[in-house]
């Protein structure tokens, strides 16, 4: 539901922007703000899971963002749809760590355990592309206001079947690490404000570079307080497995571009193909039906290869397709400027995820699993967030002349260019660090086979 919800405003953005009429930065604020709150009280619900038992925290999680869902239905306004989406990521960051890791804790270290962390990373990509198709028809049938509707009754029926199919975890003792979540989300938020207030005012602008300097101030303080911290929201100690770190950070640049991609290519369909709402969300099928077919394919896959090679090979797929994409112009046709290069984001996607997911978790001790797996839906959701804005970014360069379909076409073309260099650095650092890591490992678990003597040699 998250994952879906995450997506499924993209097809309906041109709907939103003209009814509550907003601006460009006002609409991806829209976006961000739910990201944003996501992405910096992640950590938070993660530790709010360990300490008062995953359960009662994932259902809270889930009423909070159910009720958010309705506000968001019924808003009157931009300034009440952005805190709508604010108060949404609040349920998002409670819902996501709790749900990851009760998944873990339900399955011992081994094969049923990455079975399972397998398809639960599968669904991130194959429920970001659904939404896309749900968002278009929803908006064109009804309004874009249904996206968020559906949510309402998908959350009361959750919130009735957790106590029945979910087992509760129990209390421990400890305390909330309150200085690390609020400089960690006043970093991350001056971050993306500056970034995205460059969009208007450009990067010479006091206002941007004021806080730029104060996010990066703030991040280094929320380093230095984990350093010191008792009971830190995020143990450094994670960042000790290479497989682990190269996870996070390849986990950062990937939703970075992915993020580009949704936000800008549903308005190309739209705005420069001309396709309502409803078309722009069937545009994106061949990439959803690509994407569900591949991650279904993984749970078999990670059993046969280190997990590291369908991960490379997913980046640089997803890497090609965004090239591809980014070519596009205003006299671009749909099945070879989008379709065809959709295949290979799809495939890519799918193929991605799950290794993503299930090394941000390898190796974590039981006590840190909380932990790992705020770290996970962290790096995802700042990932988003920064990607965006640094995209709004980029189009805005784009100088003003010609019409306003040729400029938007130019705009979704440095954009996805802007992608198509965060997927590259994905691809470098699952290659530097992941993939060695991953086959050292694999030769360390490796079982030694004797090899039979004959036995003229076992005489001699």
């Amino acid at each position: 539901m998250i994952l879906l919800d995450n997506s499924v405003i993209f097809t309906a953005l041109p709907s939103l922007q003209a009814d509550l009429r907003l601006t460009t930065s006002e609409l991806s604020w829209v976006q961000d703000a739910y990201t944003l709150v996501f992405g910096g009280l992640l950590l938070l619900g993660a530790r709010a899971g360990d300490l008062l038992g995953r359960r009662r925290v994932f259902v809270f999680g889930l009423v909070v963002f159910s009720i958010a869902s309705l506000l968001i239905g019924v808003a009157p306004a931009g300034w009440w749809a952005i805190a709508g989406r604010a108060v949404q990521g609040i349920g998002a960051a409670i819902v996501a760590p709790a749900s990851l890791s009760l998944l873990t804790a339900s399955f011992p270290e081994g094969r049923e355990r990455t079975r399972a962390v397998a398809l639960y990373g599968a669904t991130a990509g194959i429920g970001a592309s659904l939404g896309l198709v749900i968002g278009g028809a929803l908006a064109h049938w009804i309004s874009w206001r249904a996206g968020f509707f559906v949510n309402v009754p998908i959350g009361a029926a959750m919130i009735a079947l957790a106590p029945r199919f979910i087992p509760e975890t129990g209390r421990t003792r400890g305390r909330f690490d309150v200085l690390g979540a609020l400089s960690a989300t006043l970093g991350v938020g001056a971050l993306v404000f500056g970034i995205i207030n460059t969009t208007d005012a450009g990067w010479t602008s006091p206002v941007a570079i004021t806080a730029v300097n104060a996010g990066v101030v703030l991040l280094v303080v929320f380093v230095l307080i984990e350093r010191r911290a008792a009971q830190p929201i995020m143990p450094l100690r994670l960042f000790a497995s290479r497989r682990r770190t190269g996870a996070y950070l390849a986990r950062f640049l990937y939703l970075g571009a992915m993020i580009g991609f949704f936000f800008f290519t549903t308005q190309f369909l739209q705005e420069v193909l001309g396709f309502d709402p409803l078309q722009a969300g069937i545009g994106f099928l061949p990439m959803t039906a690509v994407n569900f077919a591949v991650a279904m394919s993984i749970p078999r896959l990670v059993g046969r290869m280190p997990g590291s090679v369908p991960l490379l090979t997913g980046i640089l797929l997803t890497l090609t397709g965004m090239f591809w994409l980014s070519r596009t112009g205003v006299d671009s046709a749909y099945l070879t400027g989008v379709a065809l290069p959709m295949i290979l984001i799809g495939a890519g996607q799918g193929l991605a995820f799950a290794p993503l997911t299930s090394f941000g978790i390898t190796g974590a001790p039981a006590s840190d699993a909380g932990a790992a797996s705020g770290l996970v839906n962290t790096f995802h959701q700042v990932g988003t967030c920064l990607g965006l804005g640094i995209a709004v970014a980029a189009a805005a360069t784009v100088p003003t002349t010609g019409s306003a379909v040729a400029h938007l076409a130019a705009q979704v073309s440095v954009a996805l260019t802007t992608g198509s260099v965060l997927l590259f650095l994905a691809l470098a650092v699952t290659a530097t660090l992941i993939l060695p890591a991953d086959l050292a490992a694999r030769r360390t678990r490796a079982p030694r086979i004797a090899v039979p003597v004959p036995e003229a040699e076992r005489v001699r």
